[in-house]
């Protein structure tokens, strides 16, 4: 019972790599046909794969196995699932049924795709260099969950493939923004965050925002999370500090 007891994170985590994966079938199986719903199921298990993924900390903490095998096996994971799967998801929504008329735009979309895996992965990397390093209650660069999950948000809200140009230069330039900003220095606030009753007023907005606009909330959130953290950043670099800048440690990379 005690060894079953430490299966059980490395579980969690492979139920997450079962989701991505799955993302990764269904958006390859749909490239050439481009049924929306098969393209909103790939982004949904993308959230659910993410969601597995917050668990299996929860459950290695609450059995107190933790381990560095489970937070290497965590970090693979997460290179697939937010990395890989929505890069190919983005890749055959948005340029499968273009190439054939537009090739230049098919291969545009492959290297927009790799710039957001490959950013993805560096963003990763320099996680899991610089734990202990950096202020907790702040990412450096948007986490690759929340990035995989912004570009996810876009294929739920409209999973009709691109049929212009202009649709799939408008994905190009998701994976390029997307990308750009999870290897960025942006400080993006994390979960340990001082909690308040200003945050739980924020949590009930947002769930009657999710009530109200259902898959359109999602687009909605991300676009306000990025725009606002920006703002934030700026506000920081002009000396304001009505919420906390993050403190900035001497070894920091």
């Amino acid at each position: 019972m005690q060894r079953a007891k430490f299966a059980l994170p490395s579980m969690v985590t492979l139920m997450s790599i079962a989701c991505g994966f799955g993302s990764i079938v269904i958006s390859v199986d749909n490239a050439f046909v481009g049924d929306p719903g098969d393209y909103r199921l790939a982004a949904v298990l993308l959230v659910l794969a993410g969601v597995f993924d917050a668990l299996d900390g929860l459950v290695a903490r609450a059995t107190n196995t933790t381990s560095d095998f489970g937070m290497q096996l965590d970090s693979i994971a997460d290179v697939m699932n937010f990395g890989c799967a929505p890069g190919l998801l983005l890749y055959c929504y948005g340029f499968q049924l273009l190439g054939a008329d537009h090739p230049t735009l098919l291969r545009m979309g492959g290297i927009a795709s790799f710039f957001f895996v490959a950013c993805g992965a560096l963003r990763l990397a320099r996680f899991n260099v610089n734990v202990g390093r950096t202020d907790p209650r702040y990412f450096v660069g948007m986490p690759i969950t929340a990035g995989a999950a912004c570009v996810a948000s876009v294929v739920v809200a409209w999973p009709n493939p691109s049929s212009t140009v202009l649709h799939g230069a408008l994905v190009v330039l998701l994976l390029f923004v997307v990308g750009s900003l999870m290897v960025s220095t942006v400080r993006f606030p994390s979960s340990k965050q001082k909690k308040s009753w200003g945050a739980l007023v924020v949590l009930l907005i947002n769930l009657g925002l999710l009530a109200w606009l259902q898959v359109s909330y999602f687009v909605l959130f991300f676009l306000v999370y990025i725009v606002g953290t920006l703002a934030l950043n700026a506000a920081w670099k002009t000396g304001w500090t009505g919420v906390a800048p993050p403190v900035v440690y001497d070894d920091e990379t």
